[in-house]
């Protein structure tokens, strides 16, 4: 259960960053929330396929930025 919980709140703050990083990709903190906890995991299977393995406390944490920055641009290019 508290493994659950950490991956929220990383995907939560992982979506604020890259809703920051990306420019037009702010869709306010929910939104932005949900689509980093969405990022972790699409983060984790495009690093599965390409073999790109980050350990460490941070490698979550830079999976799930990633994969949020992905989200949210595809979702830029659908929103167009």
């Amino acid at each position: 259960m508290m493994n659950f919980i950490i991956f929220i709140i990383i995907g939560a703050i992982a979506g604020w960053l890259a809703g920051k990083l990306m420019k037009g990709g702010g869709y306010g903190f929910v939104m932005n929330a949900i689509l980093g906890i969405v990022g972790g995991l699409v983060g984790g299977w495009l690093f599965d396929i390409l073999g790109i393995s980050l350990g460490g406390s941070i490698g979550p944490f830079i999976t799930s930025v990633i994969g949020a920055i992905v989200i949210i641009y595809v979702a830029s290019l659908l929103k167009k």
